[in-house]
């Protein structure tokens, strides 16, 4: 059964409220501590001034933000936006005191509370596929970023090697993580979304050509780990 936008993103607000308390380690386990690496990696690639300022969107418990402040260095600043109050708490609580100022958020990505051009970068890591409108939040980035400002995306992909791509997604992704769910967070649907969520998410192709049109050029897909995810990124004319 089809659910309508607002419906959606009552779903998934509510499922990450949920999820916060074991979302940290149910993350490194899935991801065999690789998502780090894979954010620093989106990070370097954003190639961010030093001083700079730069947005978290969908930003969670912030660790993503937290890459972006090492970017920019104790004279930038750095926000995250995020629209579960559970996340953002705890996010709160890993950016307190760190040299670079960073603010956690209550917001919406399809509607960010921010100026035109305010950003040197803008990143999003494992949000776009939660939200309603992925063209709408996609341009929402572009429009906050400064023109020459990059727009990355770091998400969940699909592996095209055999038979990795088969191990992948009959075993791994459809049967141990919903089960991991099960074992530390106690529900083993909320996990089961995430193949789900995957789906129905637009190719690495079909996301650059949103980024193209939402007025992003030199656009480039860089799969990590044998295309387990993606960076897809572009820059503001």
């Amino acid at each position: 059964m089809n659910t309508s936008p607002d419906d959606k993103a009552r779903r998934v607000r509510g499922m990450f409220d949920s999820l916060a308390p074991t979302y940290d380690l149910l993350n490194t386990l899935m991801t065999f501590r690789r998502h780090k690496a894979w954010r620093r990696f989106a990070v370097k690639r954003m190639r961010l001034p030093e001083g700079g300022c730069a947005l978290d969107v969908c930003a969670g418990t912030g660790d993503f933000a937290i890459e972006l402040a090492r970017a920019v260095g104790p004279k930038g600043f750095v926000a995250g936006v995020d629209f579960s109050l559970p996340m953002l708490a705890l996010g709160q609580k890993k950016v307190a005191g760190r040299r670079c100022p960073v603010e956690m958020i209550l917001g919406d990505a399809l509607r960010l509370s921010f100026p035109d051009n305010t950003f040197d970068g803008v990143a999003v890591g494992w949000g776009l596929r939660n939200v309603s409108d992925i063209p709408q939040a996609v341009s929402e980035m572009s429009r906050v970023v400064r023109p020459g400002g990059c727009v990355a995306s770091l998400d969940l992909s699909r592996p095209t090697r055999f038979p990795f791509k088969h191990l992948y997604h009959l075993l791994y992704f459809s049967k141990i993580v919903p089960l991991m769910g099960q074992m530390i967070h106690g529900n083993r649907d909320h996990y089961a979304y995430l193949p789900e969520s995957l789906q129905t998410f637009p190719t690495e192709t079909e996301q650059s050509q949103i980024m193209a049109s939402a007025g992003l050029r030199d656009i480039q897909i860089l799969p990590l780990t044998f295309g387990v995810v993606s960076v897809v990124m572009g820059w503001k004319e």
